[in-house]
């Protein structure tokens, strides 16, 4: 594995440090009055989330891991386990639901996301960035409600509860960002 020095860490980077795989969150660089210069890094780890800050010289060296991404097909849930196939090898895996967190309930069927390995662990998986969802529940649209910036509560098939644009109609087809939460577009 390529070893960096504790200068060139750049948020989004995953490193093995104390026995661990982080990735960085936020990367400040200092240059005190007096002494030499560092980078203050917040880490988070990989496996169980807890976080970390941690001072590095220029003069230490870090390890940087690299992550193989593989697209997988989501397939089914199972006590609380999602399966995943892989599109080339057509091999099954299981990963916990928890992994994607708050962002689960826009996965699927037939979904192709991105996991992250860390050799043949699954640290990580991604949605794609837009998911199209169906509105099943909002208010009326009001004649004359026009104003640029005015939302309204919709929730969407899935359960999840977003703001929407006053002319989204319930039994529509909207595409959600499923980074910020939030409503994109008309489907």
């Amino acid at each position: 594995m390529p070893k960096i020095n504790g200068n060139e860490i750049r948020p989004g980077n995953v490193l093995e440090h104390n026995g661990g795989l982080w990735v960085a969150v936020k990367a400040d660089h200092v240059k005190p009055g007096k002494g030499g210069a560092f980078a203050q890094v917040e880490l988070r780890n990989l496996r169980n989330g807890s976080k970390l800050n941690e001072r590095f010289r220029s003069a230490d060296k870090v390890e940087r891991v690299r992550l193989e991404q593989k697209d997988q097909q989501f397939l089914y849930e199972n006590d609380g386990m999602l399966v995943f196939m892989d599109s080339d090898t057509f091999e099954q895996i299981e990963l916990p639901a928890e992994i994607l967190g708050d962002r689960r309930p826009f996965l699927q069927d037939g979904m192709t996301i991105q996991i992250e390995y860390h050799e043949s662990e699954a640290l990580s998986a991604t949605l794609p960035q837009k998911v199209i969802c169906k509105v099943v529940e909002t208010e009326p649209v009001v004649k004359g409600q026009t104003a640029a910036n005015s939302f309204k509560p919709a929730i969407l098939d899935n359960g999840v509860k977003v703001m929407v644009p006053p002319f989204v109609g319930q039994d529509e087809d909207i595409v959600v960002n499923t980074e910020t939460m939030e409503y994109s577009e008309r489907a």
